[in-house]
């Protein structure tokens, strides 16, 4: 069973605090633009690992590809 958007946006909820999230996808590539208070201070690729730890197996086994956008709430704002 491929995983939907809908899912996959739990699955981060779940492990990261976010103040917005959007997910797209057809079932194996993903999109999404995660908002998190988490992200102040630390480089693209810090943040794109804590996305990574929140997902965690499911990157390996059901989500084949995620592209994202990763912002703090004031990067977002502007």
């Amino acid at each position: 069973m491929l995983p939907t958007p809908e899912l996959v946006k739990s699955y981060i909820a779940a492990g990261l605090d976010c103040t917005h999230l959007e997910v797209e996808g057809d079932g194996q590539h993903f999109s999404a633009v995660i908002v998190s208070p988490t992200f102040a201070g630390k480089r693209m690729v810090q943040r794109h690992q804590l996305v990574y730890a929140a997902l965690g197996e499911r990157m390996r086994q059901e989500i084949h590809a995620l592209s994202m956008k990763t912002l703090t709430p004031e990067e977002f704002q502007s």
